[in-house]
């Protein structure tokens, strides 16, 4: 029994030497969202400053976990004014809810270059399970760097209300639905 102790305390070790880290390369990333504004647009912004990393172990990405870390206060919509009231009370209320996480729960590859994501988003102190698509763009060796990169871009929608975004905006003003858009190019640490 002590053997076998052993041997699974060295697999379990083993497994987790190999895991591999990869963190975003923010020159070459972006994180993004679009809303319909009154029905006949849509409205678009992305998050400045964020932090993220996938951890995995296989080569395939079958078994990666991303984390994603933004601080609210840098979105923007190239509309300063805009910016300000999207960081207040009636919509992200920065003051008192400044970062929003998303932590994978399963990585499952569902194509060659296609993957579900599931995963906890904290958003304006609500937690929900929410499904992201993700496709591998793929690998390479930046010639400036030397480094490897790998390249994804994930997609997805939510429901604002959910989180509790804009309770009391009607839909015809601001659409329920908020598309999520990630491209992200990470290098292997």
């Amino acid at each position: 029994m002590k053997k076998l102790t052993i041997i699974a305390s060295f697999l379990a070790l083993s497994a987790t030497t190999f895991a591999q880290t990869w963190s975003v390369d923010k020159a070459h990333s972006r994180l993004s969202y679009g809303v319909t504004h009154l029905g006949i647009a849509e409205s678009e912004g992305n998050f400045k400053a964020f932090e993220a990393k996938i951890t995995s172990a296989k080569e395939d990405f079958s078994d990666a976990v991303i984390e994603v870390t933004v601080d609210v206060k840098s979105i923007s919509t190239d509309n300063e004014m805009r910016d300000k009231h999207l960081q207040g009370p009636d919509f992200f209320d920065a003051e008192k809810y400044p970062t929003l996480t998303f932590k994978s729960t399963s990585f499952k590859k569902v194509g060659a270059k296609n993957y579900k994501v599931t995963g906890d988003l904290t958003l304006h102190g609500v937690t929900k399970s929410v499904v992201l698509d993700a496709v591998l763009g793929g690998t390479t060796v930046n010639p400036m760097s030397k480094k490897t990169e790998v390249g994804f871009q994930f997609t997805g929608v939510i429901k604002r209300s959910v989180f509790g975004i804009a309770a009391g905006m009607p839909a015809a003003m601001l659409g329920e639905d908020v598309s999520i858009k990630g491209n992200g190019e990470f290098v292997k640490e």
